[in-house]
């Protein structure tokens, strides 16, 4: 009997562990809304990404929960509006400053995963803190490679700035860059996946792309591919989007490779919109068509970014159109591995698995909100279809989504209820904010030019 209910308990636990799915969080840096097929665009191909996007749910409403990196990557990790906790700013790369990085009181997405049973790791851009207290692997990532600053130079031996140059990370130590490091990002990747396939183990993996933010840096073999693209600043942008489509191909195909891709849930969403670097003597080379605004501005193009949930285990893909933010990923991954019981109780990202599979009518999301700036900046604020904007001191601005995706008729005038109704309901939301907790390095530079 001792014997049968060992079996028993033993049979129960690999059940338990089969069922639960492997995440993957793809995420890409500065990509543009219109800069991929799935999305439209008819100047970049993108087949590995356009194939991810016919097994999922492509989210036609997907947002991130601020328009730059840094901010919008301590939400994803925590599922918590970023204000909360004062990570608002990019973090200067200040390996002595213990505040710049993704305060130690939050709770991480690998940190509950682990918890969850997860084996965890991270590859590519961290942009979370320089100091060592901040390091993936003391955060909740057991296994990280990657470059642990805001940026990097593509190709070893390129010229950057010294942010831009540091060696990889390889968990605590530094390694040369070998190779075109979006490739060398998606070998990694493919790798983890490889290694840990058919462990007991579910993993969880966080695969943060620099590209295609700048520095504008492609392989010649790609440059080729888009040469039908006039710009010389926009075909290059476009081949560091080809090399990246690339990678993300190399990483499914190993998922594929060793049975798992039907039960793993992956995420791909862009940390903010496209942006605009006319000031900086660059072309606009990003595409938000067809919305207004770039990286930057709460306005949709700052904000609404490509967004595919796939899960072909559970998930039939399709199109889901209620408002949806990458705070989501956190509670979904955790919903997904059956673990309620190490979820936080004062995350602002909800479970979208009812939602998604149509078992769950009705929006996630009440409201969505941005900030950008601290208190006093710019604001926005999504309820339904309507939403309010509200730049500094100006007043706000207020649009219908759903009939104009571009931001371009205000009906604040029309409608000042509303108006009254959604300032309201920022006013509330900040209630539950901080200012934040570190400068970004240009506004440092701004006040030492004074």
């Amino acid at each position: 009997m001792r014997s049968f209910v060992l079996l028993a308990s033993l049979l129960l636990t690999a059940t338990t562990f089969a069922a639960k799915p492997n995440v993957l969080v793809i995420v890409a840096d500065d990509l543009g809304y219109n800069d991929v097929g799935f999305q439209g665009s008819k100047e970049i191909p993108t087949p590995q990404l356009d194939k991810l996007a016919a097994q999922s749910v492509r989210c036609t409403n997907g947002y991130v929960s601020h328009p730059f990196c840094s901010p919008t990557r301590a939400g994803m990790l925590t599922g918590r509006y970023q204000q909360r906790f004062g990570h608002e700013n990019n973090p200067a790369w200040l390996p002595e400053s213990t505040v710049a990085g993704l305060p130690l009181s939050e709770t991480t997405f690998p940190t509950l995963m682990k918890q969850a049973g997860y084996t965890t790791g991270a590859v590519g851009k961290w942009h979370l803190g320089a100091h060592p207290q901040f390091h993936p692997n003391r955060r909740g990532f057991d296994e990280y490679f990657g470059a642990l600053g805001g940026g990097h130079v593509y190709f070893p031996g390129d010229k950057g700035g010294p942010e831009y140059q540091i060696p990889l990370n390889r968990n605590g130590t530094d390694e040369p860059q070998t190779k075109y490091l979006t490739d060398q990002f998606g070998e990694e990747a493919a790798a983890f996946v490889g290694r840990h396939a058919g462990e007991a183990k579910p993993w969880m993996l966080y695969l943060a792309f620099n590209a295609p933010h700048t520095p504008l840096q492609a392989p010649p073999e790609w440059l080729e591919k888009v040469g039908h693209i006039g710009s010389e600043q926009r075909r290059t942008y476009a081949a560091m989007v080809c090399a990246m489509d690339a990678a993300v191909g190399g990483v499914l195909a190993k998922l594929e490779e060793t049975k798992q891709r039907e039960n793993t849930l992956v995420y791909f969403v862009s940390d903010n919109g496209g942006p605009n670097l006319a000031a900086r003597n660059l072309t606009n080379f990003t595409d938000n068509t067809p919305l207004r605004g770039a990286k930057g501005a709460v306005y949709e193009g700052g904000v609404r970014v490509p967004f595919l949930v796939s899960w072909p285990a559970r998930l039939k893909p399709g199109t889901y159109d209620q408002p949806v933010m990458a705070l989501d990923f956190l509670p979904t991954a955790l919903a997904a591995a059956g673990a309620a019981d190490v979820t936080p109780k004062n995350l602002d990202g909800v479970n979208l698995l009812p939602f998604l599979a149509g078992e769950k009518t009705g929006a996630p999301h009440e409201t969505l909100f941005w900030r950008s700036g601290g208190p006093g900046g710019n604001n926005a604020v999504r309820r339904g279809n309507l939403k309010l904007v509200r730049i500094g001191t100006e007043a706000p601005q207020l649009y219908d989504l759903g009939a104009d995706v571009g931001e371009s008729k205000n009906l604040a005038g029309e409608r000042p209820d509303v108006v009254r109704e959604l300032v309201a309901a920022i006013a509330e939301w900040e209630r539950g904010t901080v200012a934040p907790i570190f400068e970004s390095p240009r506004a440092g530079k701004k006040k030492k030019a004074k």
